[in-house]
This record gives structure tokens, sequence and C-alpha cells, in this order.
């Protein structure tokens, strides 16, 4: 079968049980199968053709995992109002105004229309719902609360986007101030050292030690800068390639980002939120714990917590409690522990998860606001080293000349 992407749109007419004709479009893998969803509704189709495609075609908007949590957003919020399931998903998709979307709820709507679970439909688009996912509403069809656990599902989803949201600004910073400095000196020493160069060539006095070094990698800037730029470009290329091929160096980088001053302790904190928030809303839909370790691994989102959660779960499907496999573990801060032990004493562990998932998802914004309050000053006093040590570096054989004068 083809997947969502690969679908074609049809244009069909037709005619109802009631002899009236029918037209619209509608999206399928085939003519023949778009022919048979149509006899399905009642509609005996006359004619049934491709729709043409624009010559240069039209790039389709993407479909983000914000997207998909507002999607979710507001299933839940329509099955909790009593609003049918299939009306829902049809009514999402006319309404939204990324193309895209609306493409994809109307084949899930068809898909469940022809008698699909919905968790089934889902898992046709592993694109865009993942198993984590596809489990949660699969759990939420056998235990007849699907609104309840589309309200945990968007929960989760939302809280998951803004935790990413704030990785991506925690690690914006360092990497705007690496560029920022770099851009800058480079364009020093390109354009504005060589024009200092032509004033000293007419001094005939030796120049400082500092002046001359600065003058070197002018010039090996002016005559190399294209080879530089293919040399970064290249490592840039290779670095993601292997990244993507090599389990061994995706550890590797796992391990070596979690030891970062700043932002090692915020992606350490990222992890544990993680953690939690994905085994509550797991193990609070009825999913069992040693199913909900695995979603947990999964969505850690670094190695070296995703070994150590398989690890737990290993030694919770052996019968130890989950607090006790956590602390041999030695990843997880003592806090999370003990709330996880009250949890387990009390059978509300979905709940304390719940507390610890909200106490470190707060920590971790506190924690990328404090590195943006740091990192603006930073870039200014990095700014100024670098544009003042060169300004010196000009201006040390200028004010010589002037002492000797």
């Amino acid at each position: 079968m083809k997947k969502n992407s690969d679908l074609d749109t049809f244009q069909w007419i037709g005619v109802s049980t009631r002899g009236k004709r029918l037209e619209g479009e509608m999206t399928g893998a085939s003519i023949a199968l778009v022919k048979a969803q149509l006899r399905k509704q009642g509609i005996t189709p006359s004619k049934v053709k491709r729709k043409a495609k624009p010559l240069f075609g039209v790039r389709m908007q993407a479909i983000t995992p914000k997207d998909i949590a507002l999607v979710t957003r507001q299933i839940a919020t329509m099955l909790m109002a009593g609003v049918p399931l299939i009306q829902s998903i049809e009514m999402i998709g006319s309404g939204s105004s990324n193309k895209s979307v609306s493409k994809l709820m109307e084949t899930i709507a068809d898909e469940v229309k022809a008698g699909q679970p919905l968790s089934q439909a889902l898992r046709r688009h592993p694109r865009y719902f993942d198993d984590l996912y596809c489990d949660l509403v699969a759990s939420g069809e056998q235990s007849g609360a699907l609104d309840k656990i589309f309200d945990r599902v968007a929960i989760y989803k939302e809280k998951s986007e803004a935790l990413k949201s704030k990785i991506k600004k925690a690690m914006f910073y360092p990497i705007a101030v690496l560029v920022i400095a770099l851009i800058v000196t480079s364009i020093l020493l390109i354009f504005v050292v060589p024009q200092f160069q032509d004033i000293f060539s007419g001094f005939g006095a030796e120049l400082p030690a500092f002046t001359l070094m600065v003058i070197g990698i002018s010039e090996f800037m002016q005559e190399y800068w294209w080879m530089m730029l293919i040399v970064i470009v290249a490592f840039g290329w290779a670095f993601k390639e292997a990244h993507l091929k090599s389990l061994k160096l995706r550890d590797a980088t796992d391990r070596a980002i979690l030891k970062l001053p700043v932002i090692g302790m915020i992606l350490n904190k990222a992890a544990v939120a993680r953690y939690a928030r994905t085994l509550s809303t797991t193990f609070a839909a009825g999913v069992p714990l040693v199913d909900a370790l695995d979603s947990a691994a999964g969505a850690s989102g670094n190695a070296v917590y995703r070994y150590a959660i398989l690890e737990i779960k290993a030694e919770v499907s052996s019968g130890n409690q989950m607090n006790w496999a956590m602390r041999n573990s030695k990843i997880f801060p003592d806090m999370v522990i003990q709330m996880v032990a009250i949890g387990e004493e009390s059978g509300s562990l979905d709940s304390m998860l719940g507390k610890v998932a909200t106490i470190y998802e707060q920590e971790v914004d506190d924690a990328v606001d404090g590195l943006s309050s740091l990192l603006e000053p930073m870039i200014m006093a990095v700014l100024g080293v670098l544009v003042g040590g060169l300004i010196i570096a000009m201006y040390l054989p200028i004010f010589q000349l002037g002492s000797v004068i």
C-alpha cells in the first residue's frame, strides 16, 4: 500500500442511492480503491480520474510535530464534548489551514469509515504517529475511554514539544556566539587588516610581534578562505552522514553532550523529564510497566538514558522494584528515586511521575532562561575581545611610531 505522501487525488462523478448526481475529490492509492470506497459510501461512480498536477508542482506544507500535537488536542476536545470520532476527524481536516494536515485527516477518516480501528489507521502513517501514540490510542479503544486517552496524549505531546523548544533554545545561543564570532573575525581579517597592512608598508620600521601574527593570519585567510570554507562544510556533511550511519558515534556524541558545562545539565534534566512524562502517560493509560519502560527508553532522547532505562526494564521484569533499579543505574537524582519509591508504595506511581516531570520541565525552563541571561553579556565579551584584540594589533605600530617621534 502506498504511503500517505504517495497517495494521489482523484476527481469523481457518481450517483447516490436516491439518483442524485454527485461529484467531488478523494485521495487514494488507485482508481479501483477509490471506486470501492465510493461504493461503500452508497455512491455508484460513473467516472473517476486522477487529478492533474500543476506543471511546476505546488509544494505541500510540511506536517510538523506541533501540528500533530494541535490535532491531538482538537480530537480530545471534540470527543470530550460528545462529537463522534469520524465527524471530529473530518471537521479538523476541513478546518485546518495546512493542506497537508487536511489531506492526512481525510485519509484517516476514510480508513476509519471503511471499518478500521483508529489505532490501525494511524499506524499506516508512522511518519506522524509513532508506536507510542498508536499504542495509547489502541488502549483507549479497548477500554472505551478514547476521549480521556486523547486528552492524556495531547498533554504528553504538548509537554514534549514545549521541552524540545526549550532544548533548541538552549543549544542555539552557544552556536550563535561561535558563528557570530567567526563571521566578524573573518570579515576583519579579510577586509580590514589589509587596509592597515598597506599603511604599515611605508613605515620602514619593524612591526610588533602581535601585529605580525595578526597580519600573517590575515594573509592566510585572504589566500585560503575558500579552502577553509570547503573544509568546514565537508566536515559538517561527513559528521552528519557518519552520525546517521554509526551507532557508536551517536552514542559517543550523546555521552559527550551530557558532559558539557551548563548545556549538559539542561540535557540531563530534560531526559529525566521525558522519562517521567512518558512513563506517567503510558502507565496511567493502562499500559503495563515493562512496556511503558520500552516507550520511555525510546522517548528519552539520549543513548545514556536509553541504555539505563532498558537495564531498569530488565530488572523490573525480574521482579525488582523500579526505584531500586533506578538507583542501580546511578544516573537518576535521589529526589526522583525517592518520589518513585513513594509512588510505588502508595499505588500512585503515574501521579508521582507526573509531578516529577512537571518539576524537571520547570527546572529546564528556568535553566534555559538563566543560560540566555548568561550568554547575552558573554556574546558581547567574546566579540569585544576579538574586535578589541584586532584593533590593538593594528594600532600598536602607530602608537610606537608616535613615541619614537
